[in-house]
């Protein structure tokens, strides 16, 4: 396992990283909502020219507000992804003077697809797939379509721990994507364990799936922030990583970075080239500059090509 140099009291030591980790981390994406964008001045001094930035939309956030965060991320040179979460979408006519709002005021093209994060929809959609059926993304021109993916499984889709309904969603996907123009990619929830997240990719590719992945990382916050919001995004089987760090005294004060999850990520890529995780996407649950920080200490770097998934 190719772990980074750390020292204790200082975190990443610059220039330490290996090679296979730079690597992994190149063109990673990170993601903010609008009031947490509203902290940084100007993100061309935390992130490098290019960076992927997702734009989370939480319920009762106003679209306003939305469009806003991505026309300034916009005109700073970074290419914006919101998020259109279909639960909180009120019908067709909604999700059209979004799509709308977004190219004309901010000029997006690309967009993050995904159920969202509540118990009842507030009106004709229920799933991402609804979404993609009404053909509002194609026809506004929109070539860029991700969509969210569950390494650890998703108990609002599938109740009884399993992965059927998820993984059915995600082949329907695969159709899309292959009967259209659309460049996609799997965007997911955070995990911090490598086992769980390469046995689910490589179920996914010998099931036919083969949308390239970008695989969520919680960046570096302190251990109790992680399991809060671990625990409230069901983080599976990985959360005993949290759990047995949480046992020794002498490190709960310390903040708990990506550092093994992502170093042996990075090593099974080098050896499986074919691997189909492609892309790191941050959360930054510290904080915007805590993550963009050891990300760029830890290799991360350059724009995201043209022709990337």
């Amino acid at each position: 396992m190719a772990l980074l140099k750390f020292r204790r009291d200082e975190g990443p030591v610059a220039g330490s990283l290996s090679p296979e980790v730079e690597t992994f981390l190149k063109d990673y994406s990170i993601e903010v909502m609008p009031r947490t964008a509203e902290k940084i001045d100007d993100f061309r001094a935390i992130l490098p020219e290019g960076t992927r930035v997702y734009i989370a939309h939480i319920e009762g956030t106003p679209i306003n507000d939305m469009v806003a965060t991505a026309k300034r991320l916009n005109a700073q040179g970074f290419p914006v992804m919101p998020h259109f979460p279909a639960r909180i979408i009120k019908d067709r006519a909604t999700l059209e003077d979004w799509i709308a709002r977004y190219q004309g005021e901010a000029d997006v093209r690309q967009a993050l697809l995904l159920a969202g994060g509540v118990d009842r929809p507030h009106g004709d959609f229920e799933s991402s797939i609804q979404l993609m059926e009404t053909g509002a993304f194609d026809k506004a021109g929109f070539k860029r379509l991700h969509v969210a993916g569950h390494p650890e499984g998703n108990k609002d889709i599938d109740p009884d721990g399993g992965m059927r309904n998820v993984e059915a969603a995600l082949h329907w996907k695969q159709g899309f994507c292959e009967r259209t123009d659309a460049k996609m990619a799997i965007a997911t929830q955070f995990a911090f364990e490598a086992g769980p997240i390469i046995a689910w990719a490589d179920a996914l590719k010998k099931a036919g799936v083969n949308l390239p992945i970008h695989i969520g990382i919680a960046g570096p916050a302190k251990l109790q922030t992680l399991i809060k919001f671990s625990i409230a995004c069901g983080v599976g089987p990985s959360l005993r990583v949290l759990q047995r760090r949480a046992k020794d005294v002498t490190k709960l004060l310390l903040p708990f970075e990506p550092v093994e999850v992502i170093s042996d990520l990075a090593a099974h890529k080098a050896q499986n080239p074919d691997f189909n995780v492609t892309h790191v996407h941050f959360f930054p649950l510290g904080g915007i500059k805590t993550s963009a920080h050891w990300a760029i200490e830890n290799g991360g770097s350059s724009a995201v090509p043209a022709n990337a998934a």
